[in-house]
C-alpha cells in the first residue's frame, strides 16, 4: 500500500510540471495540452514514471466530470450578445459541420482502411469535435485579435459541437452493435437528446440564479462549492432522463453568465481555476491510459486519417455548411485550420471500450495518435495562419474601468459596462451625436491607442474603441446591438 504522503507528493509534482509545460506551451507557441499529454505518457507504464493504468472506466469519468466543468466555465465565460449575431452559423458548424466531418471521416476509413462503413462513421463521429479553447491560450499567448465575428463564432462553435459529438458517437455505437436497426432511428434519439438538454440547461440556469441570489450562505467560501453541486446535479439527471447534459452544462453557463448574481466576478474566476484544474487531470489521465508502444503500430493509418481530417474533411464540413453566408474565403480557410483535436475526442474514445466495439482497442489508439497529431501540427500554425491570411485585427488598448463594481441582488439603476468597438460596426466613423443611443446611455470614456479620450457629441468612433458605458441593466442590449451592427448594403 502506497503511503498517502507519497501520493499527495506526486499529485503535486504533477500540478507543478504542468503549471511550468503550461508556462513553456506559452512562450514557445506550442499547445499546453500536448504537454500535458506527454506528462501522463511519461508518467505511465511505457515510460519512466512505470505507472500502470489501464482502466477505461476511472479514465471516462474523470474526462466526463472535468469536460462538464470546462464546458460549464467556458459558458459562463461567453457573452450571449457576443455570440448572438452568429447563433446560426455556429449552431450549424456545430451540428451540420460535425455531421459532415463524421461522414467524410467515414468514408475514408472503410474505403482504404481496414474498417466497415459503420465503424468508419463511429471514428468519424469520436474525432469531430474541436478544441478551440487551446487556440484562444495560443493566441491570446502570441497577442493576436481576430477581426470581425471570428472569434465569438469560434467558441460557440467549439462549445456546442461536443454535445453533437457525443450523440453520433453513441448513436453509432448502438448501431455497430446492431447492424439490423436503422440509421432512422437515431431521428427520435437526437430530438430527445437535443431538446431534454436544452430545456434543462435553461431552466437550470434560472433556477442556479435565483437559488445564488436567495440562499444567503452564511460564508462566501460556500458559493463556488454550490454551483459545482448543482452543475454536477444538472449533468446527472440530464443524462439519466436521456438528455444530453453535456449541452444542458454549456447552456446553463451561457445563460447564467449573461444574468446578474452575488459574487459574480469571484465566481467567474473560481470556476476558471477549475477549468484549467480539471484540464491537468484530464489530460495527464488520458496520457496515462494510453500505452506509448502501441502507437507506432496505428501510426501509418492514424497519419493518413489526420491529413485527410485536417485537409479535406475540416475544409469540406466548413465551406459546405458557411455556403449560405456572407465570410469571405480567407475567414472560411481560417476556421477550416482551427479544427484542433482535444480532450473530447479521447474522452469520446472511451465509449466504445467500455461498450465492447470489435476494434475499440484500435480506436482508441488512433484517436490518440490524430489528436497528438492534430495539436501537433495545426496548434503550431494557428498563428502563421492568421497572419497569412489576414484576419488578424488591431489589438484594442488594454484599458481598465475607473470604477470597479460587482453586480448583486440589490436594486441597481445603472451599471458600467465596457464594449470593444468590432471592426464591422456601422457606428465607425460616426459622431456619438448621430448613434442615437437610448435615452440614458452615456459614453463615459474611450480607450484609443493606449490613451484616454473624454468624448462629446462631436467624438468619432473608430474600431477597436474601448468604450465604457454607463446605461440601465435593461438597456444594455440594445446598446451593444447598436454597437454591433454592420453597415448596410
Amino acid at each position: 500500500m502506497i503511503p498517502i504522503e507519497y501520493i499527495l507528493v506526486g499529485a503535486a509534482a504533477f500540478l507543478c510540471l504542468s503549471i511550468i509545460a503550461s508556462k513553456v506551451a506559452a512562450r514557445s507557441g506550442v499547445p499546453a495540452l500536448l504537454l500535458f499529454l506527454l506528462l501522463g505518457m511519461l508518467a505511465g507504464a511505457d515510460g519512466p514514471g512505470g505507472i500502470y493504468f489501464d482502466s477505461p472506466w476511472l479514465a471516462q469519468a474523470i474526462g466526463v466530470v472535468a469536460l462538464v466543468l470546462i464546458l460549464f466555465s467556458g459558458g459562463l465565460d461567453t457573452r450571449v450578445s457576443d455570440v448572438r449575431p452568429v447563433l446560426r452559423q455556429g449552431l450549424a458548424l456545430s451540428t451540420i459541420g460535425v455531421s459532415i466531418t463524421a461522414l467524410a471521416v467515414g468514408w475514408f476509413t472503410s474505403t482504404f482502411l481496414n474498417f466497415t462503413l459503420l465503424e468508419g462513421i463511429l471514428l468519424g463521429a469520436i474525432i469531430s469535435s474541436t478544441d478551440a479553447a487551446a487556440v484562444f491560450s495560443l493566441l491570446r499567448a502570441r497577442s493576436v485579435q481576430l477581426s470581425g465575428r471570428l472569434k465569438p463564432l469560434l467558441e460557440l462553435e467549439s462549445g456546442s459541437n461536443d454535445p453533437m459529438a457525443v450523440f453520433l458517437t453513441l448513436g453509432m455505437i448502438q448501431l455497430v452493435q446492431q447492424p439490423e436497426a436503422s440509421a432512422l432511428q437515431l431521428i427520435p434519439f437526437f430530438v430527445q437528446q437535443m431538446v431534454l438538454g436544452a430545456l434543462a440547461g435553461y431552466f437550470m440556469a434560472r433556477a442556479m440564479v435565483w437559488i445564488v441570489n436567495r440562499v444567503r450562505l452564511e460564508y462566501e467560501g460556500l458559493y463556488p462549492v454550490l454551483t459545482i453541486a448543482l452543475v454536477l446535479l444538472l449533468y446527472g439527471v440530464t443524462t439519466s432522463v436521456g438528455g444530453n447534459g453535456f449541452l444542458a452544462v454549456y447552456l446553463a453557463g451561457l445563460l447564467m453568465g449573461d444574468q446578474d448574481f452575488i459574487h459574480q466576478r469571484s465566481l467567474r474566476r473560481f470556476h476558471d481555476g477549475v477549468a484549467w484544474l480539471m484540464q491537468i487531470v484530464m489530460f495527464v489521465a488520458l496520457g496515462l491510459q494510453v500505452f506509448p508502444s502501441e502507437l507506432p503500430q496505428v501510426a501509418p493509418a492514424g497519419l493518413l486519417i489526420a491529413v485527410f481530417l485536417i485537409f479535406v474533411a475540416r475544409p469540406l464540413s466548413i465551406f459546405v455548411t458557411l455556403l449560405p453566408t456572407r465570410l469571405n474565403w480567407r475567414a472560411k480557410t481560417f476556421i477550416a485550420c482551427v479544427g484542433l483535436r482535444g480532450a473530447a475526442p479521447i474522452i469520446l474514445a472511451t465509449f466504445p471500450l467500455l461498450a465492447g466495439v470489435g476494434q475499440a482497442d484500435r480506436i482508441f489508439n488512433l484517436v490518440f495518435f490524430i489528436v497528438l497529431t492534430s495539436v501537433l501540427f495545426q496548434g503550431t500554425l494557428i498563428v502563421p495562419a492568421a497572419r497569412l491570411l489576414g484576419v488578424q485585427a488591431q489589438p484594442a488598448p488594454a484599458s481598465q474601468s475607473p470604477l470597479a463594481f460587482v453586480m448583486n441582488d440589490s436594486e441597481i439603476t445603472n451599471g458600467l459596462f465596457e464594449f470593444i468597438v468590432p471592426d464591422e460596426s456601422a457606428a465607425i466613423g460616426k459622431q456619438i451625436l448621430d448613434l442615437h443611443l437610448p435615452r440614458g446611455a452615456l459614453i463615459v470614456l474611450i480607450g484609443r491607442q493606449g490613451e484616454m479620450v473624454v468624448p462629446d457629441g462631436g467624438t468619432t468612433l473608430a474600431a477597436g474603441d474601448a468604450l465604457l458605458l454607463l446605461a440601465a441593466p435593461e438597456l444594455q442590449p440594445a446598446v451593444r446591438q447598436l454597437l454591433e451592427r454592420q453597415p448596410t448594403a
